[in-house]
């Protein structure tokens, strides 16, 4: 009940902040940025998966009361998506969990965990959030000594071997060009060929074979170095790498004319210097420059300089400056792109958190207190909301500093590409991590910024913010298009806890809508269409319920985790101690034998081959279905027109191997197909579709004036289960003793002292435990805290 009325005062003190906030008209779309912060990264089959969203205003990080419904999905490394919850926002927070068992299709391997709303879909791939996590079989990895989701030793020496051997060093100079006679930063990267960061070592020579800089990577295979680059020489660099592989690369060309920009902090000042030679000063006397500095899109500071000697420097203010990426672009008299450089500001915030335990050490089962406290420096309570995840280290203390809430809002969601190790350059304990991240922008996030240009909406195809599920379509007459006006809806949702009853009246184009519905889990939907007589008339055609997921594209790319056999050893220890036994888990068998509802087909390559998957199966009709199936196109629904993509002749039709007319297939439930092949080769296209029945026990059909469906409503988020010695429950203690993560809490908010405390109880495992807490201020100041203890006897 307390937790309840803190949540309660978070979010009634959020909602003052947005209301405000949304007064505040940008010159950029309202665009959305998501993160979430998981448990762990690497679980174990027969887990949970836990997460909480933060959703906020991608301008300002402000907490965004935008949407209601985020997608998170679970993503196989061949492309599948094993589950899919539609998550709750309220006022962008929201939280929820999987369940990594095989019976949902959970198998080892590499996954990727992504996150999005509806709206987000119109700004593109680089506002969906991804996350690797690994998934391990801990009892097949012992019994097998060579399974195909583990590298074996050998494997990882000759995969090592083949990447030093295999490896490129990219250069970019501080701006963008090289420019004679004009002293120059040249920022470096080097990567093996999986992308991997190497250490290098190197030297610089001119084309006269001169010595003229040596160098070396100082972090995650980058660095930089400094040079004059002269009139008439091309430039060069031997590289080699800690194991002796040598590699010999160009520099980029040296330009004669141009301006270039850098930035230097110099005594606590952010200098912004404009640099040229002589030769475009003569051509150019008091050439009249543009600076203007934007900051996730938004110009904050737009100066002009008159350009008179070869170099100028001034001061960017800090009180004009906001916190995290800048990209600074230098324009000429003609409004020409000149150079440009991104930086990093770190500002000072006048916020205090702190993240406590009780105590150092604990003996197993034993209660632990957190104490989380969120105060102005001066001790004024600030508000927020932070998510607490408690986690078994399992002999792994090496902090692997992966992706955090701060990484990714302040750097991560402005660069294009995957980033290493991320969470490096936000560990205050680290006095290098500013240079690191200099160099990091230096290189990768050279002329690569994601708010490099205004993100462009489509208002053709504008995909709108959802606030609750709808569920629309129209009704028609049954033999014709013409729409039914005033035909009166009636709509029942009834599950196991709520039933919801509504209706509708169908507008002057026969179309009726129920928005912005509020249901949990699976539901089943009845829909009655009469009309102003009462009486059942007139055929109902659905909208889709369900969003079509965004085309999944997974790169295959090599995932070494150094201490994963460290790791799943320990666990097995731990299990094996306490005699955990493996979920009910058996090996995948493959059977082949003909299916007894399927005759032989007589095509052997399809064009294309299209497997339902979950969201397949929650569709209204067969056409929904065919309307993504890759290489099919539905040219008139009433009519029943199909079309094969680049074929002109209409394709035969076949279920089960039977030929069959285009309405037939209204008898084929979404959830019934197999597959679907689409075939070009045979002179006629033809479209193939396998059920699991036999085609011609046809189910009763349901009448066109009436829907019955069982639909998927928001998914219901559990309560981590912590056990309670008070409490004794025989049949979760038993496993929960050895959990790996100790404890989950997605709301903690501190109360109007700016402070709160949990507790739990620790699991009967000697071991030392990771206590993580991130979240965000409602002013929009991304959070992270990380403290340690141990459990012994």
């Amino acid at each position: 009940m307390i937790q309840n009325k803190k949540t309660l005062c978070f979010l009634l003190f959020l909602l003052s902040i947005v209301s405000f906030n949304a007064q505040d008209k940008k010159t950029i779309p309202d665009i959305e940025k998501i993160y979430l912060h998981t448990d762990r990264s690497t679980y174990f089959v027969g887990e949970d998966l836990w997460y909480k969203a933060y959703n906020v205003r991608a301008s300002n990080n402000l907490l965004f009361d935008n949407s209601n419904i985020l997608y998170v999905e679970l993503i196989s490394d061949d492309s599948k998506m094993i589950a899919r919850n539609k998550t709750n926002l309220e006022m962008g927070l929201g939280h929820g969990d999987f369940q990594l068992v095989d019976s949902v299709g959970v198998k080892p391997g590499i996954y990727q965990l992504r996150a999005y709303t509806n709206w987000n879909r119109n700004f593109g791939e680089e506002f969906v959030f991804k996350k690797d996590i690994e998934i391990i079989d801990v009892f097949e990895e012992h019994s097998q000594s060579q399974s195909k989701h583990t590298i074996s030793e050998n494997q990882t020496k000759n995969i090592r071997k083949k990447t030093q051997s295999n490896f490129k060093v990219d250069f970019f100079p501080e701006g963008g060009s090289l420019l004679e006679n004009v002293a120059s930063v040249v920022g470096f990267k080097a990567v093996d060929s999986n992308g991997k960061p190497i250490e290098i070592k190197g030297e610089l020579l001119d084309s006269n074979n001169e010595l003229v800089t040596a160098f070396e990577s100082v972090h995650d295979g980058m660095g930089k170095f400094q040079m004059v680059p002269m009139e008439g020489k091309t430039y060069y660099a031997k590289i080699k790498t800690l194991s002796g592989e040598e590699l010999k690369t160009e520099l980029p060309n040296v330009f004669q004319q141009g301006y270039l920009i850098s930035f230097r902090t110099i005594k606590g000042k952010n200098i912004i210097s404009i640099t040229t030679n002589e030769i475009t000063l003569s051509q150019n006397s008091n050439a009249f420059l543009t600076v203007v500095c934007k900051a996730k899109g938004i110009p904050y500071l737009e100066t002009t300089q008159t350009l008179t000697e070869t170099s100028l420097s001034f001061e960017l203010p800090k009180d004009k400056t906001p916190n995290g990426i800048s990209q600074i672009t230098l324009f000429d008299n003609t409004n020409k792109p000149q150079s440009e450089r991104l930086i990093y500001i770190e500002k000072e915030h006048d916020l205090d958190v702190q993240l406590l335990t009780d105590s150092n050490t604990y003996g197993p089962n034993e209660k632990t207190i957190v104490y989380v406290s969120t105060v102005s420096k001066d001790g004024t309570p600030k508000s927020a909301s932070f998510s607490l995840s408690v986690t078994d280290t399992n002999g792994v203390e090496e902090d692997n500093f992966e992706s955090n809430i701060c990484s990714y809002f302040l750097m991560e969601s402005d660069i294009r590409g995957k980033i290493h190790h991320p969470g490096y350059y936000f560990d205050n304990n680290n006095p290098k991590r500013l240079d690191h991240l200099d160099n990091l922008l230096l290189t990768q996030g050279w002329r690569d910024f994601v708010w490099k240009t205004t993100p462009k909406v489509n208002e053709k195809n504008l995909f709108k913010p959802e606030k609750g599920i709808t569920i629309s379509g129209r009704v028609k007459e049954v033999f014709s298009d013409k729409p039914l006006i005033n035909n009166n809806l009636t709509l029942a949702l009834m599950n196991k806890k709520n039933s919801i009853f509504l209706s509708a009246i169908t507008d002057s184009m026969g179309r009726f809508e129920f928005k912005n519905l509020m249901f949990f889990d699976k539901t089943n939907m009845y829909l009655n269409s009469v009309n102003e007589k009462g009486k059942f008339r007139g055929e109902m055609v659905l909208d889709s319920i369900e969003r079509a997921p965004i085309p999944v594209r997974l790169k295959k790319e090599l995932f070494l985790l150094p201490e994963t056999k460290q790791i799943t050893e320990n666990v097995l220890n731990k299990f094996t101690a306490f005699g955990v036994k493996p979920e009910n888990v058996l090996n995948e068998v493959v059977v082949k034998s003909k299916n007894k509802y399927w005759q032989p087909v007589y095509y052997k390559n399809p064009f294309s081959t299209y497997t339902p998957d979950i969201v397949t199966k929650t569709l209204v009709s067969i056409w929904d279905v065919l309307e993504i199936v890759p290489g099919i196109w539905v040219k008139d629904r009433f009519d029943r027109d199909l079309r094969v993509v680049g074929e002109k002749d209409v394709p035969s039709i076949l279920v089960n191997g039977f030929g069959v007319y285009n309405y037939d297939l209204d008898y084929i439930l979404p959830n019934e197909i197999v597959k679907i092949e689409v075939v070009r080769e045979l002179g006629v296209p033809i479209i193939s579709i396998f059920i699991n029945r036999n085609w011609n026990d046809k189910p009763k059909k349901v009448p066109v004036y009436a829907v019955k469906q069982e639909i998927e409503g928001f998914s219901t988020a559990r309560i981590f289960y912590s056990p309670d010695p008070e409490k004794p429950n025989p049949m979760l203690n038993k496993n929960s003793a050895v959990r790996n993560t100790i404890y989950w809490n997605p709301f903690v908010h501190p109360d109007g002292t700016g402070e709160t405390s949990v507790d739990y109880y620790n699991t009967n495992v000697e071991t030392k435990v990771k206590v993580a807490l991130e979240g965000i201020t409602a002013h929009g100041i991304p959070v992270v805290k990380t403290t340690y203890y141990s459990i012994k006897k």
